[in-house]
């Protein structure tokens, strides 16, 4: 039986409500020390993150913390579009779209310069394909950054053998979990 987009995030919401914001905070932390040790991590100058929500692998564990590199957030702009904006502390931060907390900072153009890109997602699977969250935020931008090395980071259970997939989507060339 073929599951579709809207089931499985329906699934995976599920799932992540029936943890605890501790047991959320556990995971990440797991998520967050992987990432940082990654040699594409370490290496990188410019990262692009993204400033997680409540029920997300928790980036705000890493985004103080992170001295050496230009840091990177999305901040959206419209109906399905967003840019990047330069992260230099909180006091950069305003609630955004959906409640989320965007960079107010300098706005970021060259896309060449971007050394890793850290993806949030509803699901990936071990192909590397990102279920979002419905929007097409991410969608419409990866195209973007398509040749930039793309790490997605999720929470054990949403690291699936295959999700579906259009023509369009853009994969991640690595998952951590």
């Amino acid at each position: 039986m073929k599951v579709d987009k809207k089931e499985l995030r329906d699934r995976i919401r599920a799932e992540k409500r029936q943890l605890a914001q501790d047991d959320l905070r556990r995971l990440s932390l797991s998520v967050i020390n992987r990432l940082a040790g990654h040699p594409r991590f370490v290496a990188a100058r410019t990262v692009m993150l993204y400033h997680s929500l409540t029920d997300e692998v928790d980036t705000r564990l890493l985004l103080n913390e992170i001295r050496d590199k230009l840091v990177l957030l999305p901040k959206v702009t419209g109906e399905g579009t967003m840019e990047l904006r330069v992260y230099t502390g909180p006091g950069d931060l305003r609630v955004g779209a959906y409640g989320i907390m965007e960079p107010v900072g300098r706005l970021f153009t060259d896309y060449s310069d971007i050394d890793l890109a850290v993806i949030p997602g509803m699901a990936f699977d071990k192909s590397g394909n990102r279920l979002g969250r419905g929007k097409g935020y991410y969608d419409r931008f990866l195209p973007a950054i398509k040749d930039k090395y793309k790490i997605g980071v999720c929470f054990p259970f949403q690291y699936l053998n295959t999700i579906p997939v259009e023509p369009t989507d853009i994969p991640v060339d690595e998952v951590i979990c």
